[in-house]
């Protein structure tokens, strides 16, 4: 029997481990059934090359639970290590078997299936065990098996022993503080969790827990609709469907794959970001990926898999590493792609689907860069009488009558259909087109986009009159007299009860005869400073709303021929009342003072 000390550069390796390199305890078995993954794809790749020439048999890493020793085992059928390998790849930290195993047969295709993670991966186990042993018998003809042991100290024993089968068993002697993981609930968590794609079968509690070829791991030419969905179920069972997904297969300059979901997005923008499943070569690492993947991307669903990330470090590391950031700028390429791709190939069922993923779109055009600059492609603007336009398409329509008299393009916008109906309805009325934007982004965005269209104010429907929204060379003239309008603006003064600013404009007669607006710039600042973004004192300021009198409407010349005082009021106070009502602004006792005066009227 050999004893002696591991070969460390630190009196005690153990409270490194657990202080450092692993934020979770439970990363154990993730470790530990990974490396017997590792050893079983090993032992098929020698075979694959006809180094090994004995039988294969059925592979397979069992994990089992003995609550009566206190023992979580870990066994494979795989390649398994002599006295002296087990000496040189444990008991030597820093040497890593995995990586000499690579080189070795880095230039065969084989190596593509090898994980490779020995050495601190295997430390992680006394996390949660006061002793571990390692019981392991070489493939290699005529090897004697050999039983390692340590009890957490740099102290270890290693000796010769009888074991029938090739491969490896690692048994945990489970820590009285770590008996949580005796409970076969808690293991089959866990393996789900972390184990769920791995390449090799886990069978636990006599079944198969892991799915060993996952939809990602294939190509697309060899999947169906059908396949997406089911895998869809099986990462998310009992979700809604999604809307399309996007399969990412590279292998150059780094090799990446995966599928990711666009799910719908819920208008009020409340969403999960902790979808997005990262593994390395099918094993789990995180499903934690903000600041790993683009921030935008986090609101999509799937999978993403990469050798090039690497495994046992933190994610705070990830997010620094060069590797992840390189994958990260791809993926968003990648989505932008798949996305200019499904609308040019099928416009009709993006526009379908419009309402669902635009706000995944705004947010990628307002977060990130590269994305913004080819968002134009696919990103859409909806109209309300239903028609789709492209920015390009959208100038291209809006031009001949939405150009006011300084040669500026005003794209007219909604931001409720409901609410401002009226204020749609004026501005049809002249032929133009209103867009809709009723996302919670839609302010920060038209910033954004009045940087980037030449010659194009974007300004809502109800900010003003339509005839001053876009002025044209020729103003409409005002029927009544200056002295007329002076007297008319006095009477709507005095007799309006708001702190509203009256404003007297010659209108059509079939527009209003009394309006209220929001000026564009103090409304849209408000609205960014209730997101998030632009000055946050402008929340705190009062609402600014501007009372126009349409001096061409009847109603304003019978207010002023009207002489009898009390009636001149009513008119008055009804009008401004409908004005308010258009606004979704008259509510409690004023709107109970507008109904009685309402049916007073009529009688």
């Amino acid at each position: 029997m050999q004893t002696g000390k591991i070969n460390v550069n630190t009196e005690n390796i153990f409270p490194i481990i657990k202080k450092f390199l692993y934020s979770d305890h439970e990363i154990f078995l993730r470790e530990l059934v990974s490396n017997a993954v590792d050893a079983t794809q090993k032992l098929k790749t020698l075979a694959a090359t006809s180094e090994f020439k004995g039988e294969l048999g059925e592979l397979r890493v069992d994990v089992k639970i003995d609550k009566e020793n206190k023992q979580l085992i870990i066994s494979d059928r795989g390649i398994g290590m002599t006295a002296e390998e087990i000496d040189k790849y444990i008991n030597q930290i820093a040497f890593s078997g995995a990586e000499e195993f690579v080189e070795k047969y880095k230039d065969k295709p084989e190596a593509q299936a090898i994980i490779g993670h020995f050495g601190l991966g295997f430390y992680s186990s006394f996390m949660v065990a006061e002793r571990v042993e390692i019981r392991s018998k070489s493939h290699q003809d005529g090897a004697q098996a050999a039983r390692w042991e340590c009890d957490g100290s740099p102290q270890f024993t290693l000796e010769d022993v009888e074991k029938e089968d090739r491969g490896t068993d690692i048994i945990l002697h489970i820590h009285e503080d770590s008996i949580e993981f005796l409970e076969t609930a808690r293991i089959e968590n866990l393996l789900n969790k972390y184990c769920k794609f791995l390449p090799v079968a886990i069978w636990f509690e006599e079944k198969q827990i892991n799915n060993t070829q996952p939809a990602w791991t294939k190509k697309p030419a060899e999947l169906t609709d059908e396949d997406y969905a089911s895998f869809y179920e099986e990462l998310y069972p009992f979700a809604e469907k999604p809307l399309f997904h996007i399969h990412l297969n590279v292998d150059f300059p780094f090799n990446l794959t995966g599928i990711l979901y666009f799910p719908k997005q819920p208008k009020n923008f409340e969403v999960q970001k902790n979808k997005i499943q990262l593994y390395s070569n099918q094993v789990f690492v995180t499903d934690s990926v903000e600041g790993i993947v683009p921030d935008f991307l986090t609101l999509l669903h799937g999978v993403i898999d990469s050798p090039d990330i690497p495994l046992n470090v933190s994610r705070s590391y990830l997010q620094s590493d060069g590797n992840v950031k390189k994958i990260s700028s791809h993926i968003t390429k990648k989505v932008a792609d798949k996305l200019e791709e499904i609308f040019k190939n099928s416009r009709e069922d993006f526009e379908s689907k419009w309402d669902d993923i635009r706000m995944f779109i705004q947010y990628g055009m307002l977060s990130d860069e590269k994305f913004n600059d080819k968002a134009p492609k696919f990103n859409l603007f909806k109209s309300a009488s239903g028609k789709f336009f492209t920015a390009e398409e959208l100038q291209a329509a809006l031009k001949p009558l939405q150009t006011d008299k300084n040669e500026q393009l005003i794209v007219l916008y909604t931001s409720n259909e409901k609410e401002q109906h009226s204020f749609i309805e004026s501005a049809k009325g002249r032929g133009y087109e209103v867009i809709v934007m009723d996302s919670p982004l839609d302010a920060h965005l038209l910033n954004m986009l009045e940087g980037k269209l030449e010659k194009t104010r974007f300004v809502r429907v109800d900010s003003d009159t339509i005839d001053k929204l876009i002025q044209k060379d020729e103003p409409m003239i005002s029927k009544l007299s200056e002295t007329e309008q002076e007297t008319l603006k006095q009477l709507v003064v005095d007799r309006v009860e708001k702190n509203f600013s009256v404003q007297l404009e010659a209108m059509s007669e079939s527009d209003m005869p009394l309006l209220i607006t929001r000026p564009e710039f103090m409304r849209r600042m408000k609205d960014m400073s209730a997101l998030g973004g632009g000055n946050p004192f402008m929340r705190d300021m009062p609402e600014q709303y501007n009372l126009v009198v349409n001096t061409n409407h009847p109603l304003a010349n019978k207010i002023l021929t009207e002489s009898a005082p009390e009636k001149q009021e009513n008119l008055i106070r009804q009008a401004t009342d409908l004005a308010m009502l258009a606004q979704n602004m008259l509510k409690g006792e004023e709107l109970t003072k507008f109904i009685k005066r309402s049916v007073e009227l009529i009688d």
